[in-house]
């Protein structure tokens, strides 16, 4: 059987680059008590999903590295980082993630697109290329810029909408 060719990896960096903007435009104004805000006990915070995407975004900076650079290298799986004794706010993780991501852009335009079919070996999921990798990373953007987009809905405009409140049913 012949493997597929790997899609181009044009696509998830467009939209990696895409995403720090958004979120800054998003948030830009979004009062603290929203950013901490959780709909139910056992649901994130847009504090939360913003330090969610920083421990990812290096995770998968990594990972790109890794398989950019090196022969199909071993990437171990995911490991949840210890709690921090003080987590941060809302605005610093935005920061943080907003700097760790145009930096890692810099990082996919300097690879050439020769480069999606490259491969690692990850602990749970076997071969993955890295067209795959970026696809996912884009995926798991879109996923969490709508959830966090559904924290927002949620809790500022969905209690004032009176009868309106009959069209729309965030799902924070």
């Amino acid at each position: 059987m012949q493997a597929l060719s790997p899609a181009p990896i044009s696509a998830p960096i467009s939209l990696l680059e895409k995403t720090p903007g958004i979120l800054e435009l998003l948030l830009r104004d979004v009062p603290k008590e929203t950013m901490v805000w959780r709909p139910a006990s056992d649901r994130w915070s847009i504090a939360e999903v913003l330090a969610h995407l920083v421990m990812i975004e290096q995770l998968y900076n990594g990972r790109t590295r890794r398989i950019a650079m090196e022969n199909d290298p071993a990437l171990p799986k995911s490991v949840q980082p210890p709690e921090s004794e003080k987590p941060k706010t809302a605005r610093e993780y935005l920061e943080e993630f907003v700097a760790l991501r145009r930096a890692f852009v810099v990082f996919l335009h300097s690879i050439p697109s020769t480069a999606a079919g490259r491969t690692g070996q990850h602990a749970e999921l076997g071969g993955i290329t890295l067209s795959q990798l970026l696809h996912e990373l884009a995926n798991h953007d879109l996923g969490h810029l709508r959830q966090i987009a559904e924290l927002y809905r949620a809790h500022v405009f969905y209690p004032h909408a009176g009868p309106f409140k009959k069209y729309s049913h965030p799902k924070p």
